[in-house]
């Protein structure tokens, strides 16, 4: 019988923990706490990401169910409702939010050299947000609607592995285009957008950075077509243009020439119209990499239904952020183990292995890797688009 850590514990070894404790040093976390400390607050929140819990007295009600195994969980104090409530609401959520970000540094090296489906050396991010519903009354901060409240959750997701590179959490009234004012474009890296983000003068700004950019085009902008280039019809591409802007506005913005595409998808029988700044990549690359934008999509379907970011345990701003944020890091946290330990199950199928094993003393491997967890996941096929 293993008489060494519980499997939760385990887990929780891959996180670097004197970076936590820098991210915490920054934010003056430490100061009025006698007892239930940060990482504390950490380790609780992420015992519920992991095991599915629906709110504190959940958590409290599990953990104290285990009270002599909480020491060997990392918790050195005791959790309440109340002393969780607490923490949720007055500890800056900036604190797991740069943790998140040394985890997603973590993550995004070690899947630099994945595959995402195009043989492309440059780093692919995919841009979008998703929304998260709340109740006007009950979070009268998240404005949205007159009479809804939620969230946005905008994320610059890196191809490779599916990391999120960039996230902010926002209220629901800004709108999609502004992020790219937070964003700071990479030399060589390719952004791909909806045309929900279709603002030239931001456009001629990645430009400007070396950066290559695919969106879509609407309908009612003005252009003028410099040069056709050959295509292959054949293979869905219908006409690849040089052109320029001739709105009075957009020319202004957007001064340089610029790469017009248009694609018919037979799949859904539907004419795609591509803008983009990169000449080079053949035109079908380049519809090939808008397709690949899909996979953001995939992830924000998947953190809604497994991880707890609809239903939030605090009702402030600071409490929602820092759950989402935990949520987050527990993600890239479990997709770190997973490439470490080259565990080949999917994502979703450690998640649910490390639901019911979280109290279990025996070796992480041996639970992951045990031939009764390989079984058909029926209508969550589309979860092995994440890690494999």
């Amino acid at each position: 019988m293993h008489s060494g850590k519980i499997v939760f514990s385990q887990v929780m070894e891959y996180l670097p923990l004197k970076d936590f404790h820098r991210c915490v040093d920054r934010y003056d976390g430490y100061r009025k706490v006698q007892s239930f400390s940060c990482l504390d607050q950490f380790l609780s929140m992420a015992f519920a990401q992991l095991t599915y819990r629906e709110s504190l007295r959940d958590i409290e009600a599990c953990l104290r169910a285990q009270q002599m195994k909480l020491y060997h969980m990392g918790i050195r104090s005791d959790v309440s409702r109340s002393t969780l409530a607490y923490a949720n609401e007055t500890r800056d959520w900036k604190i797991y939010a740069d943790f998140a970000q040394v985890l997603i540094s973590i993550a995004r090296d070690l899947y630099a050299a994945d595959d995402f489906g195009i043989e492309l050396k440059e780093t692919v991010y995919a841009l979008d947000s998703t929304t998260i519903d709340l109740c006007l009354s009950v979070f009268p901060w998240a404005h949205f609607r007159k009479t809804k409240g939620a969230v946005k959750l905008h994320t610059l997701l890196d191809l490779r592995g599916s990391i999120p590179a960039f996230i902010s959490i926002t209220d629901g009234k800004v709108h999609d285009v502004n992020i790219l004012d937070e964003i700071l474009p990479e030399a060589g890296s390719f952004y791909v957008m909806d045309r929900g983000y279709l603002d030239f003068e931001r456009l001629y700004r990645m430009t400007e950075c070396l950066a290559f950019f695919v969106t879509r085009s609407k309908i009612n902008f003005g252009f003028r077509r410099l040069y056709s280039h050959p295509v292959e019809k054949e293979t869905g591409v219908q006409s690849d243009q040089t052109i320029v802007l001739t709105g009075f506005y957009s020319a202004k913005d957007y001064p340089d020439k610029m790469r017009r595409i248009c694609y018919f998808d037979t799949e859904r029988e539907k004419d795609l119209t591509f803008l983009t700044n990169n000449f080079a990549l053949p035109s079908l690359t380049i519809a090939q990499l808008y397709k690949c934008r899909w996979q953001v999509e995939l992830f924000f379907k998947w953190i809604k239904q497994h991880l707890r970011i609809k239903r939030f345990f605090g009702t402030s701003e600071n409490a929602v952020k820092t759950q989402i944020w935990i949520a987050i890091s527990v993600y890239v946290l479990v997709a770190i183990m997973k490439k470490r330990l080259k565990v080949k199950e999917s994502l979703y199928t450690i998640l649910q292995i490390l639901s019911v094993t979280a109290f279990e003393k025996m070796p992480i491997l041996q639970a992951l890797e045990s031939s009764r967890y390989r079984t058909q996941e029926g209508d969550t096929h589309n979860q092995l688009n994440l890690f494999g």
